[in-house]
């Protein structure tokens, strides 16, 4: 039985469990305060509620299977095999407790210790808030050998609860529709569901989750070759959890250590499960997560983490006197250099903070964390001396490419002149010196900066060309990147510097000279291939500002369909055969196609109408839904190991032709 799992006959699960904190009244009037956005995020995280609440029945050891499907109409439906939600009746309420799980906000077992000892879930808002988002909700619960059914229509009921049917199994599904008056958008993508129930299944070893696309199918190629139609369909469970994580995200990576050191222990209360892996990578790539959730921010168990195994290898290497020739002091980074790893705590009362409510507050967790790494970690690396020395070797490479990237750095940050003296230059600079209505381009080449500099607003939009494809950071030392003209050129007009007393790495914004930074590449393989050059350089060294909401990739058409004097500017083969239809009516049906290959191609006037002026345009904000996934694809984007590439571009990209 799992560690939080209740005892089965002390705590039986009815109305009585069902606690009710507040009502549901401000959800459809502010829906972003409670699911952090209207847009494909909050969209998604409408699922991850539902499914948050099958995962809480799974850690209580009443649920082993939990299955998603995105319905042919676009709906979606959750299914477990837990108890069934209550559907008895609820003294306080005065209704069923069904309707007041599925009516009222922060109301259900997880508020309830004896039911839940953990949840998860971001905002606890659960099934709730997707129901007052939803024009269409059904319940179908199989408790008690019957079946029973409750319809909802944003958030109201559209009936009472009925008995349906007979059953010998027990469990709930859950329905619902996304209202499309409250979403910008509700199409879901199968592969954010995908990545998500992916990470819950190793977060969560033990438990099966699947997911299903029931809408158009797709050509799926069999293992002998033929292609066939079939409905998208993904599996996931894992036998050792956290490990196999570590397994999955490092696939793309040359590994330092053959083993995966995994801990798993209760400190003060509190389970903590770790595993983490040294590659021979340059980068840190530490996730945690809190009752499931992916805490971005990091807080007291990523500071436990980094304590506890900086104490425990520095005390191991000076003991061992690999240290005595080392001429300056070891930081903690240099102990994190190369290394993957998931940290996952299981904590009963969370508090968040941070910008975005991921960065976990509780004071108690650290030392719980902190000690269980450095118990474990010690017993490693005493069991383990061939792989401690590789891991110390690796640590002293570490400082020694820090103290060289240090040098390389100031020699940057000398540069950075509030004043604009020392910008580079290149820069074509605006006019308006506050930040929060600046905005730069990074443009792709000479020519292409040259239309942008001479199509933009002066006032507010600031050009800077790059040349050519900047350095991949995913392969190189630190200190190499800092000697690259083009990235030190983006530090530099940037004006943001690297590094603070406490946290050599860490990123300082109070002199970021511009709160829009805009990546504009051709619309081809070449220009995707420097965008993800460039996102790969943010991600690694300025994780910060795409987690701020600063970094964002401009959309430039792809054609332009003209006939005489009327045109269309399309961004997509839809909108291209949408526009050939409309323009080609009548009696003269001939009508020119251009294909921008490149911004150059673009006079000044088309750029700033089409791609820069903030009427006409369309931006795409960077954001981080999954560090873990992200981490990964970058990874296998910008390292060496080509197959895996090229199956992830040929499954993505709408214009590459790869080339055999």
């Amino acid at each position: 039985m799992n560690d939080h799992a209740v005892n089965h006959t002390e705590n039986e699960y009815s109305a009585s469990n069902i606690q009710v904190l507040e009502g549901l009244e401000a959800v459809r009037k502010r829906p972003a305060m409670y699911i952090g956005d209207v847009s494909v995020k909050g969209l998604h995280h409408l699922v991850y509620e539902v499914v948050d609440n099958s995962i809480d029945e799974a850690l209580a050891g009443y649920c082993s299977h939990i299955e998603v499907f995105i319905n042919e109409d676009g709906s979606i439906t959750v299914t477990d095999d837990g108890r069934g939600i209550p559907v008895d009746f609820h003294e306080k309420e005065q209704k069923s407790a069904l309707e007041v799980v599925l009516t009222i906000l922060h109301a259900g077992g997880k508020f309830d210790h004896s039911s839940y000892k953990v949840s998860g879930g971001l905002h606890g808002v659960g099934v709730s808030c997707v129901n007052a988002l939803s024009t269409y909700l059904k319940a179908e619960i199989h408790r008690d050998g019957k079946i029973y059914v409750q319809e909802y229509s944003v958030g109201k009921p559209l009936g009472d609860i009925r008995v349906v049917g007979e059953t010998s199994r027990t469990g709930t599904i859950i329905t619902f529709h996304p209202d499309p008056t409250i979403f910008t958008t509700i199409e879901y993508n199968f592969e954010t569901l995908e990545a998500r129930l992916r990470e819950l299944a190793y977060l969560n070893k033990g438990i099966r989750l699947s997911l299903t696309d029931l809408r158009a199918p797709v050509e799926i190629t069999g293992e002998n070759g033929k292609t066939d139609q079939q409905h998208r369909r993904s599996d996931f469970f894992s036998e050792k959890g956290l490990m196999e994580f570590i397994q999955f995200l490092d696939a793309n990576r040359e590994k330092l250590i053959e083993n995966v050191i995994s801990i798993e222990s209760e400190k003060g209360g509190v389970p903590v499960e770790i595993a983490m892996q040294y590659n021979t990578s340059f980068s840190e790539n530490v996730h945690s997560y809190v009752n499931n959730i992916n805490t971005i921010e990091g807080g007291t168990h990523l500071a436990g983490f980094r304590l506890g195994l900086t104490r425990t290898l520095k005390n191991y290497a000076e003991k061992m006197g690999m240290l005595s020739k080392l001429k300056f002091d070891i930081s903690g980074d240099d102990f994190r250099e190369g290394l993957t790893a998931i940290i996952s705590v299981k904590v009963k009362e969370p508090q968040f903070e941070g910008q975005t409510k991921t960065k976990l507050g509780n004071s108690e967790v650290s030392a719980s964390v902190s000690q269980a790494v450095s118990e474990a970690l010690g017993n490693y690396l005493e069991e383990n001396p061939r792989d401690a020395k590789t891991i110390v070797d690796k640590v002293i490479l570490a400082a020694t490419a820090r103290h060289a990237a240090r040098k390389a750095r100031e020699q940057v940050q000398r540069k950075n002149v509030m004043s604009g003296a020392g910008l580079p230059g290149k820069l074509a600079d605006c006019a308006d010196k506050d930040p929060s209505r600046c905005e730069i381009y990074l443009v792709e080449g000479d020519s292409a900066g040259g239309s942008a500099k001479q199509g933009r607003d002066r006032s507010f939009q600031a050009i800077l060309p790059l040349r050519g494809k900047i350095l991949n950071v995913e392969k190189a030392m630190e200190h190499k990147i800092y000697d690259s003209t083009e990235i030190s050129n983006i530090f530099t007009a940037l004006g943001v510097t690297i590094g603070t007393e406490e946290d050599s790495k860490a990123l300082n914004l109070a002199k970021l000279r511009y709160y829009k930074i805009i990546i504009m590449t051709d619309a081809d393989v070449d220009g995707s291939h420097i965008s993800t050059l460039i996102m790969t350089f943010f991600f690694r060294y300025m994780n910060d500002l795409i987690k701020n909401g600063h970094l964002y990739i401009a959309t430039p058409p792809l054609y332009l369909v003209k006939k005489n004097r009327q045109q269309i500017y399309c961004w997509t083969e839809e909108q291209r055969l949408a526009a050939i239809e409309e323009l080609g009516k009548g009696k003269d049906s001939k009508v020119d196609i251009q294909r921008y290959k490149g911004l150059g191609e673009m006079n000044p006037e088309q750029l700033w109408d089409t791609t820069m002026n903030p009427v006409n345009r369309t931006l795409r904000r960077v954001t981080i839904e999954s560090a873990a996934e992200a981490d990964r694809i970058f990874s296998m984007l910008m390292g060496d190991d080509v197959p895996p590439r090229r199956e992830f571009i040929e499954h993505h990209a709408k214009y590459a032709r790869i080339d055999a």
